[in-house]
């Protein structure tokens, strides 16, 4: 039920966002100087085929019935509907953001454990200050340095665009998919991994602090099963709930990653909707963006019970048997 609110009230703010502008709605969707020049007749025709006629409550009762049929209007700068226009980026965007999602934790964790197994010594010093060094770099700012080396100065690698995935017929297609698929894959990756990292390493931390650890070393537990089998499967579930909330926000963080190269997906869509003013479109990428937010939260609400059998437990009511 919470989940069908957040959709609600982010459809709401969606809506409101054009006609809470100063002047008038028309004029931000398709520009000022042209909705000057516009006659009463075709300014009423325009204003029809966007759906800014009649009143407000008018305007918004429309717009949710769209929502709930996903009929999101027509883009004025593809000349199609909206769904049909993210439904040939999301694929893109799919590709790209998924095998990050499976690099950039699995480097985070396994660096952050062995970090803190570490702890003080050289090796943790020197794995924490390149991961806060590259922390601190912003998403754009590391693709253009992965584009610098790997695209320019060694030419190993494409540099913006995509290849044609859905018409890959033969070997050499799929590899110049893969190709154009490295940089901003190893972006996302290396921009997401080092929260995952500080998470784990911290996580760690406290768990190798516990008794339960002190005692199982006395027991003489080898190092390898300290780590993995006791440490860190406890470690891990703050890093599982941080995992799991941050998919949908990798989703809409690839807006920078995909302008940054020219790759043909939701992120440079919503970058493309914005410059040319196609509101339909911008407001269809915003709730594609919701939807994978509330989705990874509800993904996380489900499966963390099934990772800490404690959330399971329910605790007895006051006065029971």
């Amino acid at each position: 039920m919470q989940y069908a609110f957040v959709i609600i009230v982010a459809l709401t703010i969606n809506f409101a966002l054009p006609r809470l502008a100063p002047g008038d709605p028309l004029s931000f969707v398709i520009g000022a100087e042209t909705a000057n020049e516009l006659t009463p007749e075709k300014r009423e025709q325009i204003e029809k085929q966007l759906g800014l006629d009649g009143t407000v409550i008018e305007q918004y009762g429309r717009f949710m019935g769209g929502a709930v049929r996903f009929d999101l209007g027509s883009s004025t700068k593809f000349g199609k509907p909206v769904t049909t226009v993210l439904g040939e980026r999301i694929p893109w965007t799919l590709i790209v953001v998924l095998p990050a999602l499976v690099l950039s934790p699995l480097i985070g964790i396994i660096l952050g454990a062995y970090a803190a197994w570490n702890r003080g010594k050289k090796r943790d010093v020197g794995m924490l200050a390149a991961i806060l060094t590259l922390e601190s770099m912003p998403a754009f700012w590391v693709g253009m340095i992965l584009i610098a080396v790997f695209g320019v100065t060694l030419g190993w690698l494409p540099t913006f665009g995509a290849a044609p995935m859905f018409k890959a017929d033969n070997w050499s297609y799929v590899m110049d998919v893969i190709r154009h698929l490295i940089l901003p894959v190893a972006t996302i990756t290396i921009a997401s991994a080092g929260t995952n990292f500080l998470l784990t390493r911290s996580s760690m931390l406290d768990t190798l602090g516990q008794d339960y650890m002190m005692m199982a070393e006395a027991k003489g537990v080898r190092k390898s099963g300290i780590i993995y089998k006791h440490a860190l499967r406890n470690a891990l579930l703050p890093v599982y709930t941080h995992i799991t909330m941050s998919l949908g926000i990798l989703v809409s963080g690839a807006v920078v990653v995909e302008t940054v190269f020219s790759y043909p997906g939701i992120g440079s869509l919503l970058f493309e909707s914005v410059i040319a003013r196609d509101y339909a479109l911008m407001q269809g990428v915003f709730l594609m963006i919701t939807i994978g937010v509330i989705l990874a939260n509800l993904l996380a609400d489900l499966t963390y019970p099934l990772v800490d059998p404690r959330a399971r437990i329910r605790k007895p009511v006051e006065g029971s048997v």
